[in-house]
């Protein structure tokens, strides 16, 4: 006698957390239950079918190539030096500020974040960078930390995006409206922070000095050393939401750029390319493997029609929309606390998206707000990733300062999801004015 397909589906999303809990690999963890499953709710002849032919398709995807193109961006941005130059203009510009190396700080993430693409890389480059700089002017660890973690984060929302390349190919969105709808909400949230910092200086000035002031002329000069991730920012993006070039085009010409810079400022070698390549490679299998698994968890759910019940039994709910909204983001918040974001978007989004869709939200929208989400996860406790990314850097800074440094800041990032929730048109303006 054949398992209820609902208890199947609950059952294997059970067993895929133990797994993932249990340090199995992602990507193969929802292989392995996809497949199972599958098997299980069908027959294993086709599960076998399932197996055979998902992992292709995906690898063979059009839409899929621009995932290793703007790794490889990131990686030679990240190998060609170009954080040092744009966080010395970050301080120029607003170290005279109360927490300034700190504001710079946050500035120089989201600058960086914008052509590099990833939380870690960003996280690692600007703690690298700015750590010292801020001991060395005599601010406290905790702000200094708290500045870079949180900053770090802002990778994931403003373009180019892994999280919104892998959620846009889940939901079949645009990606290029999703990096179009990350803009503004990625503007709004390192301004909340900076607006923290500026706010917890001032209650306690001994947190932070005041740093020097710049001419406008040095401030300029400092601009004008940013010339490579002027023109990697500015050529991509150009190209992209012109409509010169698709998101895959856009992504090859970047990648293009980034290599052309990468030997203009003479940071090119055998030695340095290979390490590049390297790893692109590793992050690219990473994210094909994560993508293909959850696939294949995917097709398992959709024959269970777990998420079509959820929709409808949710739809049926004499409450507010927003009520059901604020529950499914404290299910992310949650999550967040536990897994890292791209196994969270690749298990959720297909359980989730028909409730928010039904409910009549914005799919690009709604990514969005996952995406601010998972900035909170970055810095909570206890898989905070980005804390643990700083604590491999800055070894003699106790991780328990790092989380503490970083708390402050999720009154920030919740009040930027209240706006982006109050005000969807923050998120969806830019996109609906490139795209209709």
């Amino acid at each position: 006698m054949k398992m209820n397909l609902t208890t199947l589906a609950v059952l294997g999303i059970v067993l895929l957390l133990v797994l993932m809990f249990l340090g199995m690999n992602i990507g193969l963890s929802m292989l392995l239950v996809g497949f199972i499953g599958y098997g299980l709710a069908v027959n294993w002849k086709a599960a076998i079918g399932v197996f055979q032919t998902v992992p292709y398709v995906q690898a063979a995807s059009y839409s899929m190539t621009v995932v290793p193109l703007f790794i490889m961006m990131g990686n030679f941005a990240f190998a060609s030096g170009m954080s040092e130059n744009l966080y010395s203009a970050a301080y120029k510009w607003m170290g005279r500020i109360s927490g300034g190396l700190a504001c710079a700080t946050v500035a120089a993430c989201a600058a960086f974040g914008a052509i590099c693409g990833s939380t870690n890389a960003t996280t690692a480059t600007m703690g690298i960078v700015s750590i010292p700089q801020m001991r060395k002017y005599g601010y406290s660890d905790k702000l200094s930390c708290g500045a870079v973690a949180v900053g770090g984060g802002l990778g994931v929302m403003i373009p180019p995006s892994s999280c919104f390349i892998v959620y846009g190919i889940i939901s079949e969105q645009s990606i290029g409206r999703l990096f179009a709808a990350g803009i503004l909400p990625g503007i709004m949230l390192a301004v909340l922070i900076i607006i923290m910092i500026v706010l917890q200086v001032k209650r306690n000035p001994s947190l932070a000095p005041r740093g020097e002031s710049y001419s406008m002329k040095e401030k300029l000069v400092s601009l004008a050393k940013c010339w490579d991730v002027i023109i990697l920012f500015v050529g991509t993006f150009y190209v992209m939401f012109s409509g010169i070039f698709t998101i895959n085009e856009a992504a090859a010409a970047g990648c293009l750029l980034s290599l052309i810079i990468f030997i203009a400022k003479k940071k090119f070698t055998l030695k340095s390319f290979a390490k590049v390549m390297w790893d692109s490679v590793k992050t690219t299998s990473m994210t094909y493997l994560i993508v293909i698994g959850a696939m294949v968890f995917g097709s398992f759910l959709s024959i269970t029609q777990l998420p079509m019940k959820l929709a409808s039994t949710i739809d049926g709910w004499d409450v507010s929309k927003y009520l059901i909204l604020v529950v499914i983001i404290l299910v992310y918040l949650v999550l967040g606390c536990f897994m890292d974001a791209l196994p969270m978007v690749m298990l959720t989004v297909p359980i989730f998206l028909p409730i928010v869709t039904g409910l009549g939200f914005d799919p690009i929208w709604f990514g969005v707000i996952i995406i601010v989400v998972m900035m909170m996860g970055f810095i909570t406790p206890p898989v905070g990733m980005n804390c643990y990314v700083l604590s491999g850097i800055v070894r003699d800074i106790p991780l328990s300062t790092i989380f503490a440094g970083s708390v402050p800041y999720l009154l920030a990032l919740f009040i930027g999801a209240l706006l982006l929730i109050a005000f969807p048109q923050i998120a969806l303006i830019i996109p609906n004015a490139l795209y209709g």
